[in-house]
């Protein structure tokens, strides 16, 4: 693997680094605030990012390349109402959305393979984006509904892990 490609392989598994421990951090956020149903939403966001972590470092080592973990930032312990959470899940979907973007440009013309990869991601953004706008538009319906909020909260706590 060519020192380009893995320079942007690397950003990309610290992304889903990030990613697993923001939803991680905003989990346990929300199961302190007891909306137990977004929190377990969040808790599967977050294994479903590790999952994404996983393959991007699974791709590197076949193809020789090294993989370079780096630090992680500490993530806040607050993060507002629900909806101002789900409004930073949508924020932070949309800059991976963008990241995996500007990689796919680079990395389908120089490792067509890699490219797939991350073609694969970037058609889950889609859904990932949906999902998240579809949850705040929810919150936002509810507004300070407190019986809503909750059913919301019933409601995001039927998911389960996915496969």
């Amino acid at each position: 693997m060519d020192e380009n490609l893995q320079k942007v392989f690397n950003q990309l598994i610290h992304i889903e680094q990030v990613s697993t421990t923001l939803y991680l951090a905003m989990s346990a956020y929300l199961d302190r605030k007891n909306f137990t149903g977004m929190a377990n939403w969040l808790r599967l966001q977050s294994d479903e990012e590790r999952g994404h972590l996983l393959t991007l470092i699974k791709y590197v080592t076949d193809k020789n390349g090294v993989v370079e973990l780096s630090s992680v930032p500490a993530q806040p312990t607050d993060f507002g109402t629900p909806l101002e959470t789900f409004q930073q899940v949508l924020e932070h979907e949309q800059y991976v959305t963008n990241a995996y973007r500007q990689a796919y440009s680079y990395v389908n013309q120089v490792d067509p393979q890699g490219g797939v990869i991350i073609q694969d991601f970037l058609r889950e953004q889609i859904d990932e984006e949906a999902q998240a706008q579809t949850i705040i538009d929810r919150l936002t319906l509810a507004g300070n509904d407190a019986s809503a909020t909750l059913l919301i909260d019933q409601e995001l706590g039927q998911r389960q892990a996915a496969g």
